[in-house]
């Protein structure tokens, strides 16, 4: 079974039991993200889980390997990864032990679920389609110029306005700002290998896809929120999590959604060196 395959879309329904589950592994991201209360988010990852063994029974659908989606399975793969990413404080730092945390926590996130699904499930349910979709169309070349342009008129107002770029550390020194650049592109990389690649593909093998967008951008704009995308930031991390989700589906191309991310993640590196360093030459109008 495909990362694309799924239940037949005229069987796929949002209005089923197997929502239970996927709204409590999902509504589990701002427990633990937001409001940082971590052992609530840990027993809503448990209930997710319970909840969707209660639903494959009823359903007739078995708990260990099988060619039939579970949602026990699938819920089970997005708990394992939150929980992991649960283990850390998300707040951004710059310093070598913050390096060695993020990179253990946020890739056992992606590798620890693939990893269950492909070798104990035995579903092939995540995979990485950098590949995919063929050659780019204008219209995807046309959308990448549009969220540089986007990113320029709407990021520098957002941070320096709302004060959010002081969650991020100062950066003043040729060093500092090097390992900016390197978290930020790295942890946008990650955003589409677990929020779209794992937790959306997962959770559309059960759900409409506008379903299974909107319940993957709960945890993608919880994570955010932790992160440093605070204020009135979630105005625009919600619909940039809904448009990525459906440009996955559109394209079927990993490489594109996270070209996207990196240069939408471009612009947001260079306000956040302005922000920290207000008195240097800058190309932005704040």
């Amino acid at each position: 079974m495909t990362a694309h395959t799924a239940v037949p879309v005229r069987e796929r329904s949002t209005w089923t039991p197997k929502l239970i589950p996927a709204l409590l592994v999902c509504l589990a991201a701002p427990v633990l993200f937001v409001v940082q209360v971590v052992w609530l988010g840990w027993v809503l990852l448990a209930l997710a889980v319970a909840s969707g063994v209660l639903v494959d029974r009823r359903a007739g659908v078995p708990l260990a390997r099988g060619e039939e989606p579970s949602i026990a399975r699938d819920v089970s793969l997005i708990a394992l990864g939150q929980f992991i990413v649960s283990l850390i404080p998300l707040q951004a730092e710059l310093d070598n032990a913050a390096f060695v945390r993020f990179t253990l926590a946020l890739g056992g996130a992606v590798v620890v679920p693939y990893v269950v699904s492909r070798f104990v499930y035995r579903d092939y349910a995540i995979r990485f389609p950098w590949r995919g979709g063929g050659r780019w169309t204008w219209w995807q070349w046309t959308w990448l110029a549009g969220v540089i342009v986007l990113g320029y008129l709407i990021l520098p107002f957002y941070f320096i306005t709302s004060g959010v770029y002081m969650n991020w550390p100062v950066v003043n020194t040729p060093d500092l700002i090097a390992r900016l650049f390197v978290g930020v592109g790295a942890v946008g990389i990650w955003d589409e290998l677990f929020f779209i690649c794992t937790v959306f593909v997962l959770l559309r093998r059960h759900f409409p896809d506008l379903t299974a967008n909107l319940l993957q951008a709960i945890v993608f704009v919880s994570f955010l929120w932790e992160l440093g995308y605070q204020a009135w930031g979630p105005l625009l991390t919600i619909p940039f999590a809904i448009v990525q989700g459906f440009l996955f589906l559109k394209t079927r191309s990993l490489w594109y959604v996270v070209t996207v991310h990196l240069l939408f993640d471009a612009v947001v590196f260079g306000v956040l060196v302005h922000a920290h360093n207000p008195g240097a030459a800058s190309i932005f109008l704040i």
